[in-house]
């Protein structure tokens, strides 16, 4: 039983990360004005994960709000 657990929870970090990386991707495939939208629409919510790529990706660029 705890051989499946451990397994089944390894899967579930596995989707976990595929899922991060293609957010991140996608985050990344944004053209500018995409991603100061969603910059913008993120700039409220200080500690949301999305907030922190988007100001990320947007340092890469240097473009700001």
């Amino acid at each position: 039983m705890l051989k499946s657990r451990i397994k089944r929870r390894m899967i579930e970090h596995d989707r976990a990360v595929l899922c991060l990386a293609e957010i991140e991707a996608s985050i990344t495939a944004l053209n500018d004005e995409d991603l100061l939208d969603l910059a913008d629409i993120f700039a409220r919510a200080t500690r949301a994960p999305l907030t922190a790529m988007a100001a990320a990706e947007m340092t890469k660029r240097n473009l700001s709000l």
